[in-house]
């Protein structure tokens, strides 16, 4: 027995695998989250990969939550260890109680292990070298191996495991029997060999419902088409070479013209970023929906075309899956690092319209959203996600799409108007909100004809460089901003079961690790107010918000505290009154330390009265 008692638990513990990157390893550990999810008990999953191909050390961590968790919990109930060259981290990692499964082939001494857990061994090598001749296969497979002794430990229904065989292989039956076999190996050795259940077990539930399992970047590029966009252009860039790939397989199905078979879309892979945003600039232009997809490094080379977008005023959609930096930074970790570098890209006096997504469902949204934005104001729309919300999947409410619904376009002149006589200025504000009406390329053979120019120019867009177009010019830009903040979406607030004067307020994938610390928080007799950010420019709210209460956490996933410094700069809030609280190392921020941290800041808020010295 253990130094410590053993964890019990039924359907709320966390599995993390720790494997070798190129092993093969990710479809079982993927199998096993999904499996989980068929017998009705929510999961969590998040992969932890290097930026390399192949060789160095990656991590998949399946979080089980019948109450619905859904954010990074921390800590780690039952580690399958598989890589030797961090053996000794994952065992430091499981928490007192917890179990540990590795492979006993070899065995190993017990100074490397702790008494404070239970270890199972299970001889993974020994039983693929006796089964299988091939060492590619012996690898391949130890990965169901270890998945079949896993739901002999934690009581899983083989049945929905053998049937999601069946699904992933459909199309190439020959590998169906071999991989239920490997399961059917582990599973039986397991229960022959070690006391079955553990005291971490699943147990058949209702609680999954009609939600989905998608990652964000899918779930971007869907919205995408349902939104209009027929071009993409983009350069492969981790993490968000994926939101391309998937728009690209969404449109072989959906955007093919049924009569004729011809495609009714554009994918181009240019040779850089800068060609990228330019494609998709060029796009929108001629009245195309055109977006790119990209992340931190992308966003520095836009810089110029951005600018050109903004001052021109031409609809374009970036598609930003924020990642470490600065530079190359942690290219396979997640940050919200890219929030002041889109919001004022470019050189020069300019503001731009951040969505800020907070999962797959909301991707989708926001991503359709984007291009009636776009093309309603005129300008580039970011999407922010992020590498949590964007390369990991995610139980995420079904999508909702209004079959009637009609794409806005906009102030776009019409041949008809043009021919009666109306007055065309490119940059005329006849309406005053700052947007002017365009024209398509070839609206009318003679009028609304202009020069798209990213230099100064007056209200018909012949070029000028006196001062008084330009300030004329740059404060409509500015209207226009003021405009967008009736335009974006609002943001969301939660108010505490009793009056507060404490609130917090954070955005994106943050959410569902908020959830959670909320409720912690408030088991220990701490209540909050919050409001989720999802969009820049601010809605008012925001500011209402910070003046309602003593004290605001801002939770941010970065360094330099970027959210907070925007509300600083744009709302002229009181930084003192604005309370950081950032996490950036690269792994997805976790309820235990949002918890933790304000926390600790309340607590040491406390003040014992004096009281005088009885005589």
């Amino acid at each position: 027995m253990p130094a410590a008692t053993p964890i019990s638990s039924i359907n709320n513990f966390v599995v993390r695998f720790a494997n070798v990157n190129g092993s093969g390893s990710a479809s079982a550990n993927e199998l096993f989250a999904r499996a989980v999810l068929r017998m009705g008990v929510p999961v969590a999953a998040r992969n932890i990969f290097p930026s390399n191909i192949q060789g160095l050390p990656t991590w998949y961590e399946v979080r089980v939550s019948q109450a619905g968790w859904l954010g990074a919990r921390g800590g780690c109930d039952l580690m399958v260890a598989m890589n030797p060259q961090t053996f000794d981290k994952d065992v430091a990692s499981i928490e007192p109680g917890g179990y540990l499964v590795y492979d006993s082939t070899k065995p190993l001494t017990s100074s490397r292990l702790r008494s404070d857990i239970t270890v199972i061994g299970v001889p993974l090598t020994a039983m693929c070298n006796q089964r299988w001749p091939e060492p590619r296969l012996r690898q391949l497979f130890k990965n169901m191996v270890y998945l079949g002794a896993l739901s002999a430990l934690l009581d899983m229904d083989p049945g929905a495991i053998e049937t999601l065989i069946s699904e992933q292989f459909k199309g190439k039956e020959k590998l169906i029997a071999p991989n239920i076999g490997a399961v059917k190996l582990g599973r039986d050795w397991t229960l022959e060999n070690i006391p079955c259940p553990l005291g971490v077990r699943l147990v058949r539930a209702d609680a999954v419902g009609d939600r989905i399992f998608i990652d964000g970047n899918a779930a971007a590029a869907l919205g995408a088409v349902y939104g209009g966009a027929t071009v993409c252009a983009w350069y492969p860039l981790t993490p968000s070479s994926s939101l391309a790939d998937a728009f690209t397989r969404y449109c072989s199905k959906l955007r093919i013209d049924p009569e004729t078979g011809k495609k009714k879309y554009a994918v181009i892979q240019a040779e850089d970023e800068l060609a990228s945003i330019g494609i998709v600039i060029g796009a929108g232009w001629n009245g195309a929906r055109a977006f790119t997809a990209t992340s931190g490094p992308g966003i520095s080379l836009m810089q110029e075309f951005i600018g050109l977008a903004y001052f021109a005023e031409i609809p374009a959609v970036l598609f930003d899956v924020q990642r470490g930096g600065p530079s190359t930074g942690m290219p396979t970790r997640t940050q919200q690092s890219d929030l002041v570098s889109c919001a004022y890209a470019s050189h020069g006096d300019t503001k731009h319209v951040l969505l800020l997504p907070a999962d797959p469902a909301e991707a989708f949204d926001f991503g359709a959203d984007a291009f009636d934005l776009a093309d309603r104001l005129q300008t580039p729309i970011f999407v922010m996600l992020d590498l949590d919300i964007g390369m990991n999947r995610h139980l995420s409410r079904p999508f909702v799409w209004d079959d009637a619904r009609k794409y806005d376009r906009g102030k776009v002149m019409t041949e008809t108007e043009l021919e009666a006589g109306r007055d065309f200025g490119r940059y005329l504000d006849v309406d005053g909100d700052g947007i002017a009406y365009r024209t398509y390329p070839g609206t009318h053979p003679t009028r609304g004809a202009y020069f798209t120019r990213g230099t100064s120019r007056d209200r018909y867009a012949r070029y000028t460089e006196e001062g008084g177009p330009y300030v004329d010019n740059m404060e409509r830009l500015l209207k226009k901003f003021e405009t967008a903040k009736t335009l974006v979406p609002r943001p969301v607030r939660k108010n505490a079961d009793q009056p507060t004067r404490h609130g917090v307020i954070y955005y994106g994938s943050t959410a569902p690790a908020m959830d959670e610390a909320i409720f912690l928080l408030e088991a220990g007799g701490m209540r909050l107010d919050r409001l989720r950010v999802r969009a820049f420019p601010f809605h008012h709210d925001v500011v209402d918000f910070v003046m309602e209460h003593d004290t605001v956490f801002v939770v941010e996933q970065n360094r330099d505290g970027q959210l907070r410094t925007l509300m600083v700069s744009e709302c002229g809030l009181d930084p003192a009154r604005l309370v950081p609280l950032l996490h950036y190392d690269g792994t997805p921020i976790t309820a235990r330390y949002i918890a933790g941290a304000i926390g600790n800041h309340l607590d040491a808020r406390k003040v014992t009265p004096l009281r005088k010295v009885g005589a």
